[in-house]
Formats: structure tokens, C-alpha cells, sequence
């Protein structure tokens, strides 16, 4: 079992990196002001939806992420006990964790969805 001591902290740094490395600027967003510059016509609704699903990948993302460092540490934890039968559990859990990993990395980056659509209209 992993010590809620260390689940605090996983958690802590879980949150202070997704709000590190969360730009807060980009094309088609504003700064902290609210300012972007210079006078922007009025969004379409395309850009609109376009905007919030690629920010709902981000946030899935940063979920995933976030479960993956759970995944991991709990396998460090293991991995690092002086009990040998957790050091089995924990070869085990590496594996485990490692192919969940490279799901996770194919399916942030596209390559589940290159495959589906390869798969469905063969081009």
C-alpha cells in the first residue's frame, strides 16, 4: 500500500507541473490581461468547437499523465521495498505499467487514430 504521505505528494506535484507546464498564451488565446494584441474578429462557431475539444484533449491528457505517475510510483515503491515478494509483484507491475504507458503515448499521439483510420478506409 502507498503512504498517504507520498500520495500527497504525488498529487502535489501532479498539480503544480500541469499548471507549469499549461501555456498560458497561444494562438487563439489571450494573456493573463485579457488583451491579445491587436482587435481579433468575432470567432466562428467552427473555431469555437475546434478550441474546446483541443482543450479538452489537453486536459485528457494531463489526466492521463497524471494516472501514469500514480501507475509508476506505485511501482517504485514496490520495486524499492526490502519484502521480496513485493520486488516480484513490482517486475510484474513494471510490465504492466510500461505497456500501459505506450498505449497511453499512441494514443495522445495520434497513432491509434492514424491506425483506426488506416484500418477503415484503407488510404
Amino acid at each position: 500500500m502507498i503512504p498517504a504521505a507520498a500520495l500527497r505528494v504525488a498529487m502535489a506535484l501532479l498539480l503544480v507541473g500541469g499548471l507549469v507546464l499549461a501555456p498560458a498564451t497561444g494562438p487563439g488565446r489571450t494573456g493573463a490581461s485579457g488583451a491579445t494584441g491587436a482587435a481579433a474578429p468575432a470567432p466562428s462557431p467552427v473555431s469555437n468547437f475546434t478550441a474546446s475539444i483541443n482543450r479538452l484533449v489537453e486536459l485528457v491528457a494531463l489526466a492521463g499523465s497524471g494516472i501514469l505517475a500514480l501507475v509508476w510510483a506505485r511501482v517504485a515503491f514496490s520495486w524499492f521495498s526490502n519484502d521480496i515478494t513485493k520486488k516480484v509483484q513490482a517486475k510484474d507491475r513494471a510490465r504492466d505499467a510500461l505497456i500501459g504507458t505506450l498505449l497511453f503515448v499512441a494514443a495522445i499521439s495520434g497513432l491509434v487514430w492514424g491506425l483506426a483510420h488506416w484500418v477503415i478506409t484503407g488510404s
